[in-house]
């Protein structure tokens, strides 16, 4: 055994001291016990040297690995630093076990030189930053290029821009040098192409002087100026042929210094002659509004700027009071905006109705056009509002007086309306009385008598029904004119409605054929049921009264995006083409109705419901053939609130 134990001892004693890896032992105080033959080889210490040190001498990292934190029960592995004998820092990477022998603790430690993850880590260090170098150097060229861009776009456009502007633009350095000029410069003075390449100012100027009108003032302006180079100057230069040029200098600033001149040159030939103009007109204007009877005035914001005599006479103030710091609003008392249908040449007016109080405190009103002069007449260039006006005050008063005697027949309408209907309801009961009287007399006449009595009954009986039908339909227009009705819509079907209304008229009456036409299958819609029915209802049992017996109504419905149209088309009597205009009055009847009763009301009523539901009726008749009244109400198709009319 004991002879196995040592053969064992040299086996691992030489095992250890070969293996490629640095290995050692540590007791208390991370002191070494032992190490192999690989450690001395690492840190260059000898074995001796290594006994008699700590491992803090050569872990450069020593105090930052928390020992004392650390589970010593386990394997720990980590990276750290150690210094060598001849000062060379390295990277090992340490695995520490911790082992006890009787009663002693022991570190043991494999270690690891990591040294070449450094160099990998430094050259992928240094090709990092290589590429990172390259990369920024790439996007500086790249911001270089777009600058570089952006500057020929600037310039282009800047180049563009002076040869479209319509404005002569050259730019002259002290030395009589031209450095730049735009086409516009060469065309406005007409330079030839052989003056203008020597690029010298000074060859110029006889050139210039034969197109001046006043050279010498040309001189003074342009050629001296030249010579103080802080001076910025704008004048006006007339040329031979008649043009005038509006002419502008300037510094020409470069790094910060003035080098030359820039030149803008514009020509105001126009300007100047509607200038011109603008005082012709004035003075036109002027002459016109001195002899005008209309009242005209010009104003500037809340100021009187001018008034012509006719003003005068209708205010009461002299010109001088109305010039001199007048307040044009203690002059207009009101103003009515009316709409007119303008034409092109006059969309710059407006006509209004202004009521003034004259200096005595006279109400006057005046029919105005008002308009605001831009450019028309030269007031210090402000814009001025001109009004024109004639005295309507006779008219006004006159109008005043017809609404009051509008008022006073809408007041008896509604009196005739309350007198209708008393009338109806007072005749009303006497006729119930009537009625009830001849139903008991045909109940308990004899049979001797009744050959004799029963034609006179059913005479009153017809009678009684007739009246009747007469006071409805006089006290239903009497509602419908003192807009007593509801106008309550709903969701309707008409084709429904229409075929129902149809058939119930003609059980009622079989001596005439009504034909109900409709181009779809399902109308919906959204209207007043009994307003409509009573519309329909009038215009057949019209149609009907007035066409000869066996003969046929067209009754048709049609619609578009936006109305119902409902035709009633008899072959009746007709109606004369001098009456068809009055017909839709009320108790108005044809001349050619031969004894047909009726009251007259009918087609008022019908012509007051249509109003009533937002319609049109229309008639056209010819004596003879028939007559077609046709009824335009709005397709409505949503509800809406319901009011009454």
């Amino acid at each position: 055994m004991a002879l196995q134990s040592e053969l064992e001892f040299k086996l691992a004693h030489f095992l250890i001291n070969n293996s490629v890896d640095a290995a050692f032992c540590l007791g208390s105080n991370w002191q070494f016990v032992y190490v192999n033959d690989a450690t001395c080889k690492m840190t260059e210490y000898s074995r001796q040297e290594l006994l008699s040190m700590t491992l803090q001498d050569i872990d450069l990292d020593f105090s930052l690995h928390n020992w004392a934190e650390k589970n010593l029960q386990d394997t720990v592995t980590l990276k750290t630093r150690y210094r060598a004998k001849g000062g060379r820092v390295f990277l090992v990477e340490i695995s520490l076990n911790f082992v006890e022998d009787q009663g002693r603790k022991l570190s043991c430690a494999f270690v690891r030189d990591k040294s070449h993850e450094i160099i990998e880590l430094s050259v992928q260090k240094w090709i990092n930053e290589l590429r990172d170098a390259n990369e920024n150097l790439q996007q500086k060229i790249y911001e270089l290029k777009q600058r570089e861009r952006k500057l020929e776009t600037s310039l282009s456009l800047l180049s563009s821009t002076l040869e479209a502007t319509a404005i002569g633009i050259v730019t002259i350095n002290f030395e009589g040098d031209i450095l730049s000029v735009n086409q516009k410069f060469l065309d406005m003075w007409q330079i030839p192409k052989s003056l203008f390449r020597s690029k010298r100012c000074p060859q110029c100027k006889a050139f210039f002087e034969t197109k001046i009108k006043h050279p010498e003032t040309f001189n003074r302006l342009i050629w001296e100026i030249s010579s103080q180079s802080d001076v910025e100057s704008y004048d006006v230069i007339e040329l031979k042929n008649g043009r005038i040029f509006a002419n502008y200098s300037q510094p020409h600033w470069v790094e910060g210094k003035i080098t030359g001149r820039v030149w803008s040159v514009w020509d105001i030939t126009e300007s100047k002659q509607a200038e011109a103009a603008l005082r012709l007109n004035e003075a036109r204007f002027r002459t016109l509004a001195e002899i005008t009877d209309a009242s005209t005035f010009l104003i500037q914001g809340t100021q009187i700027c001018y008034v012509n005599p006719a003003v005068e006479l209708l205010t009461g103030y002299t010109k001088s009071e109305l010039l001199t710091g007048f307040d044009i609003r203690q002059l207009i008392k009101s103003k009515k905006h009316r709409q007119l249908v303008k034409s092109r040449e006059a969309n710059n007016f407006e006509y209004q109705e202004i009521s003034i109080l004259t200096k005595n405190g006279t109400e006057r009103w005046l029919a105005c056009a008002v308009a605001r002069l831009d450019g028309t007449l030269d007031f210090q260039g402000q814009q001025v509002e001109m009004i024109a006006g004639i005295d309507i005050t006779d008219y006004k008063n006159a109008e005043s007086e017809l609404n009051k005697a509008l008022e006073q027949a809408k007041q008896l309408s509604d009196l005739r309306s309350r007198f209708l209907s008393m009338v109806c309801h007072q005749l009303r009961n006497p006729l119930n009385v009537v009625s009830f009287s001849n139903n008991l007399l045909k109940r308990y006449v004899d049979k001797q008598t009744e050959s004799t009595i029963q034609p006179l009954l059913e005479q009153i009986q017809i009678s009684i029904e007739q009246l009747s039908q007469m006071l409805d339909e006089i006290l239903f227009y009497a509602k419908a004119e003192a807009t007593k009705l509801k106008f309550e819509p709903e969701s309707l079907e008409l084709v429904k409605l229409c075929n129902n209304l149809v058939a119930q008229m003609q059980m009622s009456n079989l001596s005439n054929t009504i034909n109900f036409t409709c181009q779809n299958s399902h109308l919906p819609a959204y209207m007043d049921k009994k307003i409509l029915e009573a519309i329909l209802k009038n215009l057949l049992d019209n149609a009907i009264k007035y066409s000869p017996s066996g003969g046929i109504i067209n009754f048709i419905l049609s619609h578009n995006k936006e109305k119902i149209i409902f035709q009633v088309i008899d072959q009746g009597i007709g109606i004369p083409l001098v009456e068809q205009e009055r017909i839709l009055e009320p108790f108005y009847r044809g001349s050619n109705i031969d004894g047909i009763p009726g009251t007259g009301l009918g087609l008022a009523i019908v012509k007051s419901l249509v109003d009533l539901h937002g319609g049109q009726i229309t008639v056209e008749s010819e004596v003879g053939l028939g007559t077609t009244f046709n009824v335009v109400l709005p397709f409505r198709r949503q509800n809406y609130h319901s009011s009454e009319l």
